[in-house]
Order: C-alpha cells, then sequence, then structure tokens
C-alpha cells in the first residue's frame, strides 16, 4: 500500500485491488457491489470514505464525466478518456498531448499550468457499428 497512508486499512485494500483489477472505471457503487463479496459488512459510506482518500492522496484518478457519478481509475500515468455518447464506457487513450496544450496555453495567457485533462466524447466502435 502506499506510505502515503498512516495506517493499514482492510477495506482501502480491497477497494485498491479491485480497481487494480478492472479497466472499466467504475463508479463507487460497483466497487462496493465488488468489494462487499469479499468484506460484507462494508457500507456504501466506507468505500467513498476510501475512494475520496485514495484521491486525495494521488493512488488513483477520480474521474468527473458530466454524469450525477464519479468514476474512478487506479491507472493514474498521464492518460485522457474517450466517453462513448451511446453505452457510456470509457476508455483509455494513451496520447500524448498534454505537453502541447500546456505549452500553448501558457504562452497565450501566461497562466502556470499544473495540470491538464483532456477528455474525447463520440461513439465507440462497437456502438458505430450497431448503427450502421
Amino acid at each position: 500500500m502506499e506510505e502515503k497512508f498512516k495506517r493499514f486499512s482492510r477495506q482501502r485494500e480491497e477497494i485498491l485491488k479491485i480497481l487494480k483489477e478492472t479497466k472499466s472505471h467504475p463508479t463507487a457503487e460497483w466497487v462496493y457491489f465488488q468489494a462487499k463479496r469479499k468484506l460484507p459488512r462494508l457500507s456504501l459510506g466506507t468505500v467513498y470514505r476510501n475512494l475520496n482518500d485514495l484521491y486525495q492522496n494521488g493512488a488513483i484518478r477520480k474521474l468527473r464525466m458530466g454524469t450525477p457519478f464519479d468514476h474512478f481509475d487506479a491507472d493514474t500515468s498521464p492518460h485522457q478518456h474517450f466517453i462513448c455518447k451511446k453505452c457510456g464506457r470509457i476508455y483509455d487513450l494513451f496520447i500524448d498531448v498534454e505537453e502541447d496544450l500546456k505549452a500553448m496555453a501558457e504562452r497565450e495567457k501566461k497562466f502556470r499550468i499544473e495540470k491538464v485533462e483532456v477528455e474525447f466524447h463520440g461513439v465507440c466502435l462497437n456502438c458505430k457499428k450497431l448503427n450502421q
């Protein structure tokens, strides 16, 4: 577990394990139902608290996709996301655009940019095939 956490938490360990084992960018509720299999006394509030702790300490990413629910990603490497407007699935995209966008924005406005987040929205290949 990350050294940033002061003490061991079985719940936090299980939640992080679940996130690392999926590429689906799940919601807290999905994580809760998965974790409940091993930790039957787990509450949804505990899942939310632990997800927030993991996010605050940089162990996971929180994705705000314009939906009522946050999604979570255990892959903290620099990457973007594609969200399908038909099925809602979230895909990882590993495109090196952050440095170029950061440099352009800093030149344009003279700001100090600390973080760049890019989302792509459209129709995934599976949904595109269904509509042909």
